[in-house]
Formats: structure tokens, sequence, C-alpha cells
């Protein structure tokens, strides 16, 4: 895997790994980042990816110093089950 690209004009944060590209579609409202979809290519489903791309939106979010939405249960399932990122989460939005 290579480190998380942030693709500014699809409006999404990238995972590349094994000849795929993972990702999770955002907006940014309000100076929010809003997390609509997260995307992993079928052949490298199971291998953790998803979390790895998550974690590293995440930790980038919270390094922007931003709040999260999340319109995705993907990344709604990953905070629930690592508690530590859920100051994070902006609920009811």
């Amino acid at each position: 895997m290579t480190d998380l690209i942030d693709d500014t004009v699809r409006h999404r944060f990238e995972l590349h790994a094994e000849g795929g590209v993972a990702f999770v579609a955002y907006t940014v409202e309000g100076g929010r980042l809003v997390l609509g979809h997260t995307s992993v290519p079928p052949a490298l489903e199971g291998r953790g990816i998803g979390s790895a791309l998550v974690r590293a939106v995440l930790d980038e979010a919270r390094g922007r110093g931003m709040r999260v939405v999340s319109r995705c249960s993907f990344v709604t399932a990953y905070i629930r089950r690592h508690p530590d990122y859920a100051d994070l989460l902006v609920r009811g939005a």
C-alpha cells in the first residue's frame, strides 16, 4: 500500500494497493469533512484495506483539525469499533 492521496479533483481519498485503488468519497461542508462512500475493489476485499483507508482518512481529518460527518455505513461501523475516533464524529448531521 502507498500513502493516503487526497484527490481534490475527484473529491476522494485514495489508497493504491496491489494494482487497485480503494477510496472514500468526500465533500467539505461548513468546515466539516463529509464522508459519503467507501469503495474497495473486489480483488482487494478481506485484506483490511478498507479499514486502513478509513483509519488514514480519520487521521488526516484529525491532523487538519476537522470534524467528520459519516454518511457511509462502513465509516460509521469503523468508528464504532474504534472509539478513539468518536471525538471526530458530528452526530445528527
